[in-house]
């Protein structure tokens, strides 16, 4: 399993050696549906930091006794009971206490730039390389983490997630921890009531433009109604309407390098026009990514396109156990439909970097944290809290590959991860477009020309880029 996984996933999420230069990208981050994984605007600099203290300083030395950690709600990294008990692990094997902040997608980046202007940045904060290295590392306030991979850790530690965690000039500002590939679901149970079950393979959780437009049609013939939403609130879950549009007739979101957006193509034209004109389906600019899964929850939509495992693991809107909606229909998890059946997923990575604050002792005692959570015996357990996959097949010995081997819905999923696509979200600009995205969806919902909107709203997403 270990070489299985590892080969897929260096096979199929290739990035870029520049992956993370320039601004910012998820999630979750596009992390979590990517509910908001936008780079923020940059806060004022700070006076340059001193030196960071050797790594493997013992606590009560030259590493403080007490820091700080502000985590996004990455599985049940957001739930207090369950740090807890991991911090209380590292605090007694270390002596240093950790103050824990939880952060929620909606103002947490608010949060934190307001910290960092104030000069109160925490010392460690938890989410992924759009946020940790394309913006907050660019900008100047990570402290470089390549003093603590060594050669085994990069043997480790897959070649993906290592790139999108590191700036185009050699820097590490992310120490990576877990990832997963965003998909899409469907209620089994409306699917088959409608006969809509068919155009699904729910042994590779696959299936085909045409199928999924053959799905749609049943499924509006059965029930009269919308069944889908391209929902356009805002940019949470956007990761998920990106992919949509993008899998339909192979277009693409940027180019290679990830210097520029590449929207406005005749693929992703045709996508949109398509979309446009289906029965079924609504462009919803009262909906974001968590609304829509809550209307899929409820059973009101019969597909949801802001989707992963944390919620085919452990569904809370629901209530009723994994893998199933408040009425009790089963939840079949599936990757976005494209011409040939073979997608690009987007993929979300997470990890943990540390705020330069200038404090060397303080910088490393974090750095004994990171190192704790994710490289050494008590890693396996850092990894299930966030309810994703390792990065790495080993740490210090701990083989990480049979993390799952009791859990039959992660091992499902692992179908997936040969889909995994570029990780594109550390394209610069990244902000600017996301908000030139959800608007473009909605003039299009409102009856704008496809072609003329996606021409306006990339072309802002690129000056956004080009600042």
């Amino acid at each position: 399993m270990k070489k299985f996984l590892a080969l897929l996933l260096i096979g199929a999420m290739t990035f870029s050696t520049v992956a993370c230069g320039g601004s910012d990208a998820p999630a979750a981050g596009e992390t979590q549906p990517e509910t908001k994984e936008e780079a923020p605007a940059e806060p004022a600099k700070e006076e340059a930091p001193a030196a960071a203290a050797e790594e493997e300083a013992p606590a009560g030395g030259d590493a403080a006794s007490s820091i700080t950690l502000w985590t996004y709600p990455i599985g049940k990294w957001g739930d207090e009971a369950t740090v807890k008990a991991l911090t209380d692990t590292f605090t007694a094997k270390t002596g240093i206490t950790v103050n824990v902040e939880f952060l929620a997608y909606a103002d947490g980046d608010d949060k934190v730039n307001t910290a960092i202007t104030a000069g109160q940045a925490p010392d460690l904060i938890m989410e992924g390389p759009e946020r940790l290295v394309a913006n907050w590392g660019a900008n100047g306030y990570m402290v470089d983490l390549s003093d603590m991979l060594d050669d085994t850790d990069k043997s480790e530690i897959q070649a993906a997630p290592l790139a999108a965690c590191t700036a185009p000039g050699g820097e590490v500002y992310e120490y990576p921890l877990v990832m997963t590939a965003h998909c899409m679901a469907v209620n089994l149970n409306a699917f088959k009531e409608a006969g809509a079950d068919q155009y699904l393979d729910l042994e590779t959780h696959t299936w085909t433009t045409e199928n999924f437009i053959k799905a749609v049609e049943a499924l509006y013939a059965h029930y009269g109604d919308t069944v889908a939403a391209v929902y356009c609130a805002g940019q949470g879950g956007d990761q998920g309407t990106r992919a949509l549009v993008n899998n339909l007739y192979g277009g693409s979101y940027t180019d290679a390098a990830h210097t520029a957006y590449t929207w406005n193509s005749p693929e992703n034209v045709k996508a949109l026009e398509q979309l446009k004109s289906m029965d079924g389906i609504a462009f919803d600019a009262s909906l974001a990514g968590g609304d829509e899964i809550a209307k899929f929850y409820q059973g009101v939509l019969k597909m949801a396109f802001c989707w992963n495992i944390a919620q085919q693991l452990d569904p809370n809107a629901a209530g009723t156990g994994a893998g199933l909606t408040i009425t009790g229909d089963e939840i079949a998890f599936m990757s976005f439909p494209s011409e040939t059946g073979e997608s690009k997923l987007q993929g979300g990575i997470w990890g943990f970097g540390i705020f330069d604050n200038g404090d060397a002792a303080r910088i490393e005692a974090s750095k004994q944290f990171i190192k704790y959570m994710a490289d050494s015996e008590a890693t396996k357990d850092a990894v299930i809290a966030a309810n994703y996959f390792a990065v790495r097949s080993s740490a210090e010995g701990t083989d990480l590959s049979a993390i799952w081997a009791d859990n039959d819905i992660m091992n499902e999923y692992q179908v997936l991860m040969p889909y995994l696509g570029d990780y594109y979200q550390v394209t610069p600009g990244w902000a600017g477009q996301r908000t030139a995205w959800w608007t473009m969806l909605q003039k299009i919902g409102s009856g704008s020309d496809v072609t003329e909107a996606i021409t306006q709203y990339e072309g802002e997403a690129n000056a956004a880029a080009a600042e």
